[in-house]
C-alpha cells in the first residue's frame, strides 16, 4: 500500500491570501518609487494572475500596454522593479501585516509530527517565500520545512518542474506526495507532476475550472487533515 511521503504547499494563496493585498499593492508602490506610470488595480491584477511569476507578468503588461524604457533596458527595469517589490513585500510580511489561512498550521503541525516530509512549492522568489514561512509559520515549523521557488526551475507553473524538483529533492516518488494549490496554474502543474492534488480556493481563484482536483474546498479546516491526505495516495 502507497505511503504518504510528502506534503506540498504552494505558497501565495494557500499559506496565506498575499496576492490581492500584498503582491499587488508591493507592485503599484514598487512603480510609484521607480517613476514608472502603472497601477494594478484588483480588477486587473486577477486578469494578470494567470500569467505565473511575477517577472513574467510585469512583461506581459508592458508587452500589452507599451514599455517605458527602450529594447536595451527592458531586462534591467524588470530585474530592478521586482527586487523593489520583494523589498516592499517583505516589509508588508515582517510588519504582521496578513496572515495564516485557517488550517495551514495545524496540517504542517500533523505532518511533522508523523514524520512527513512538508515542503513549499511556489512561483514566487526565494527571498520571499523563505521570509513568509520563516515569519508566519515560525522558526520551529521553518527548519524542518524544505523551499523549491520559481527562480530554481527552468519553467515555472503550469509546468511541474517545481513539484517534480521537490519530489526529487526529497526522495519522495510523486504517487506518495500530496500538493495544496490555490489555482487552475497551479493544480495543473500537480497533476502533470503525477501528484494529488487539494485546492483551497482563494480571493482570485473562486471561479477557476478545478476539474481533476482531488477536492475542491475553501480552507483547509474544512476536513482536510493527515488521515485524508494520506486516504488520496493509498488510493
Amino acid at each position: 500500500m502507497s505511503e504518504l511521503a510528502a506534503l506540498l504547499f504552494d505558497c501565495d494563496g494557500v499559506l496565506v491570501d498575499t496576492e490581492r493585498d500584498g503582491h499587488r499593492p508591493a507592485f503599484n508602490e514598487a512603480f510609484r518609487r521607480s517613476g514608472v506610470a502603472a497601477e494594478w488595480s484588483v480588477e486587473l491584477y486577477g486578469e494578470l494572475l494567470s500569467t505565473a511569476g511575477g517577472k513574467e507578468r510585469m512583461r506581459r503588461y508592458f508587452d500589452d500596454v507599451g514599455w517605458p524604457v527602450p529594447d536595451t533596458g527592458r531586462a534591467e527595469l524588470i530585474a530592478k522593479l521586482h527586487r523593489l517589490k520583494t523589498d516592499l513585500f517583505m516589509e508588508m510580511i515582517e510588519a504582521g501585516a496578513l496572515d495564516l489561512r485557517p488550517g495551514v498550521a495545524r496540517l504542517i503541525d500533523e505532518a511533522q509530527a508523523a514524520g512527513v516530509a512538508v515542503a513549499v512549492c511556489s512561483t514566487s522568489n526565494e527571498r520571499a517565500v523563505t521570509t513568509i514561512v520563516r515569519v508566519l509559520l515560525g522558526p520551529d515549523r521553518a527548519a524542518g520545512i524544505s523551499i523549491f521557488a520559481g527562480d530554481m526551475v527552468a519553467h515555472k507553473k503550469p509546468a511541474p518542474d517545481v513539484y517534480l524538483m521537490a519530489a526529487n529533492t526529497l526522495e519522495s516518488p510523486s504517487a506518495n506526495c500530496v500538493v495544496v494549490e490555490d489555482s487552475h496554474i497551479g493544480l495543473a502543474a500537480a497533476r502533470a507532476a503525477g501528484m494529488r492534488c487539494i485546492v483551497t480556493r482563494s480571493a482570485y481563484s473562486g471561479d477557476e475550472d478545478f476539474t481533476g482536483a482531488d477536492k475542491v474546498v475553501d480552507n483547509l479546516d474544512e476536513g482536510i487533515d493527515l488521515k485524508f491526505c494520506r486516504a488520496l495516495v493509498q488510493g
